[in-house]
């Protein structure tokens, strides 16, 4: 099936995002303004303009959004705070449910402020991130699972993105992880430390993660081994420029993605990817297809500074 074909099918299908989501702030500052603070002599940060994202989950739900897909949602923790306040009316302004996160005044909206100089477009400070350094409490814990499995029926398939470490407020937890088990349903996992403790789901992830995970499993790089230790319907393992393998039940194939020259910012590529492979596998069926059509968005995403989407526009333009 063709790119046109492909999304043409999307408006048709619900996604359901779920993992850790977050709020990236940026923030615009005039080092003009840079004056020393009456109480400290610090020079502070003068901060003129703020735009606020969804980052991590938020990103993968972006880009569904970008892609035509008829229905999206996202399914995390949110804090009782202004941060909280400020990602829900960002994934709204996109059309994306939020009806499905989980507020609660025991955790902190995760939230990463990026400070770029106005003069020079460039992010030249540290970042000041608001970050969560405890587990989930065992109540936020049980609702995002109850959450899940109220409404894993409405969706064709669940996106599941796990990227902060559950020591420190990630959402997806042991609990979560037997909730996505052998769900008869496409379950697409993007995890960045936990790949081999997932079971019977379609495990995605970089070489330099998968490489680690069949460390940690199996004691040697061998992906087929992970794979099969995961009980994995599919392993998808991308490379950057180099295109995607796909590990299946009866081949390993490298699908091969188109070259870009000089790419502009490769944060995000990987959400990308999976929001567009994970849709494509629900309408063609075919993992290779799917791979494809995944390399395909993210090569459009990586010419966009920050965490870009692809409309279906330029992916018809690039095909």
């Amino acid at each position: 099936m063709n790119a046109a074909g492909i999304l043409a099918a999307f408006g048709k299908l619900g996604a359901l995002v779920v993992g850790d989501v977050c709020a990236d702030r940026w923030c615009r500052y005039d080092p003009s303004l840079a004056e020393p603070s009456r109480e400290t002599g610090i020079p502070r940060v003068g901060v003129v303009a703020t735009e606020v994202t969804a980052g991590a989950a938020g990103t993968v739900a972006n880009n569904l959004a970008a892609l035509g897909v008829g229905r999206v949602a996202v399914l995390g923790a949110l804090g009782e705070d202004g941060f909280g306040w400020e990602l829900d009316r960002a994934l709204r302004s996109r059309n994306i449910r939020t009806d499905l996160l989980v507020r609660s005044p025991l955790v902190s909206t995760f939230t990463y402020t990026k400070l770029i100089n106005a003069a020079t477009d460039v992010e030249d400070l540290p970042r000041v991130d608001f970050v969560r350094a405890q587990p989930l409490p065992e109540s936020v814990d049980a609702e995002l699972t109850a959450t899940l499995q109220r409404v894993v029926d409405d969706f064709d398939v669940i996106l599941v993105s796990d990227q902060a470490e559950t020591s420190a407020g990630g959402v997806v937890t042991p609990r979560m992880r037997d909730a996505l088990a052998n769900l008869p349903k496409i379950v697409w996992v993007d995890s960045r430390v936990r790949m081999e403790h997932f079971r019977g789901v379609i495990l995605k992830g970089n070489r330099e993660e998968a490489e680690a995970a069949a460390m940690r499993a199996c004691g040697r790089k061998d992906f087929p081994a992970l794979r099969a230790h995961t009980r994995a319907g599919l392993l998808i393992v991308t490379g950057g420029a180099e295109g995607a393998l796909v590990i299946d039940d009866s081949r390993e194939t490298l699908v091969r993605t188109q070259p870009v020259e000089n790419p502009v910012d490769i944060c995000g590529a990987g959400d990308s990817f999976s929001a567009g492979a994970a849709m494509a596998l629900a309408v063609t069926g075919s993992p290779q297809e799917a791979a494809r059509f995944g390399n395909l968005v993210a090569s459009i995403t990586i010419m966009k500074k920050g965490t870009g989407t692809a409309s279906p526009e330029e992916v018809l333009a690039r095909a």
